[in-house]
């Protein structure tokens, strides 16, 4: 019979449907294919993307915008936002505007054109992280700024307009809808029983161990109680924390590693399963916030988006997350 799982931080319902339930093997993935040509996100083309702001990997007497780098990071060429301008909110009768203003970046991962994001080593891994941190901290300067929303694409299916392997970040003027319905759904968790929710799902789960893909000391792998697709997984610190740029090289070294070992075992159950991934943090220049807790999570595109999903706000998920979860456990 079908079951219906509340999310406990948004109130998101979804519709566990088992008995339209497929083993991993059962879904189909759209290949991936080289198209080759052209990539401006390769070494040696430096010159045809936007003046780089971080990069690291060359020796001290290398120039930027030259090849020799590991992660680099250079504003979106075809930018969402835009960086220059003032926001000018303003109302035109009923209804409120204000400029685009923000700032739209991509980290490029790795030099190599033909390494998939999964596939690397924890240590080349850790300095895409390190730059997600520094990233936010340098637009945290920027008062116009509210939020730095940090996503990949990894699939045609998913978003990707480049085989490349990069990931994103925007800056924005305004909190986004979901992480504020977060924020509100945690801090109303929080005034009820003066405990952070995610430190409740983080204990919760880590008795249970139905839903526990992959731990360490620090941070724990699960696929959450009610999932919009297969194999959706929250990735979260063990310890209370609401900023992850406040991270140290070390809890990044640690988070790496629990971040390449469940991208594994995803591609060992589904190989080349296109997926979303989003870290959620703190707004910017907040203090810490006891009722929230920063967290990474990842989508796999696996089930499509209809009119009864559209229309109702719910999402059907043909597999349970316990199951899910066993298969992950068991793919490595």
């Amino acid at each position: 019979m079908p079951e219906l799982r509340k999310d406990p931080v948004l109130g998101r319902w979804i519709i566990i449907a088992e008995q339209r339930g497929k083993r991993p093997t059962d879904f189909i993935v759209e290949e991936t294919t080289t198209s080759g040509g052209f990539c401006p996100l390769c070494p040696g083309n430096e010159r045809t993307t936007p003046p780089e702001v971080l990069a690291y990997g060359r020796n001290g007497d290398q120039g930027s915008d030259m090849p020799g780098w590991q992660v680099r990071v250079v504003p979106n060429k075809y930018p969402a936002l835009v960086i220059e301008g003032e926001l000018d909110k303003q109302a035109d009768g009923l209804y409120d505007k204000m400029n685009g203003i923000g700032a739209h970046e991509v980290v490029i991962e790795h030099p190599d054109h033909q390494v998939v994001f999964s596939a690397l080593p924890p240590e080349e891994m850790v300095l895409v992280f390190r730059a997600y941190r520094d990233r936010i901290i340098d637009l945290e300067r920027d008062s116009r700024f509210r939020y730095v929303l940090v996503f990949k694409n990894y699939g045609r299916a998913a978003g990707a307009s480049l085989e490349h392997s990069h990931s994103q970040l925007v800056a924005l003027p305004i909190l986004p809808r979901k992480i504020d319905s977060e924020l509100h759904g945690a801090i109303s968790y929080f005034n009820y029983k003066e405990r952070c929710v995610y430190c409740d799902i983080v204990r919760q789960e880590m008795r249970q161990g139905l839903r526990v893909v992959c731990e360490n000391d620090d941070f724990l792998v699960i696929t959450p109680f009610a999932p919009r697709t297969p194999f959706e997984m929250w990735i979260l610190p063990k310890k209370h924390s609401s900023a992850y740029h406040q991270q140290s090289d070390q809890q990044l070294k640690l988070l790496t590693g629990v971040f390449s070992e469940c991208l594994r075992r995803l591609d060992a159950c589904i190989p080349g399963v296109p997926y979303n991934f989003v870290l959620h943090t703190q707004p910017l220049r907040s203090q810490p916030l006891e009722h929230y807790h920063w967290h990474f999570e990842i989508v796999p595109k696996l089930t499509s988006i209809a009119g009864f999903e559209w229309g109702s706000g719910f999402y059907i998920n043909p597999m349970s997350p316990e199951e899910a979860a066993t298969f992950l456990r068991e793919a490595l």
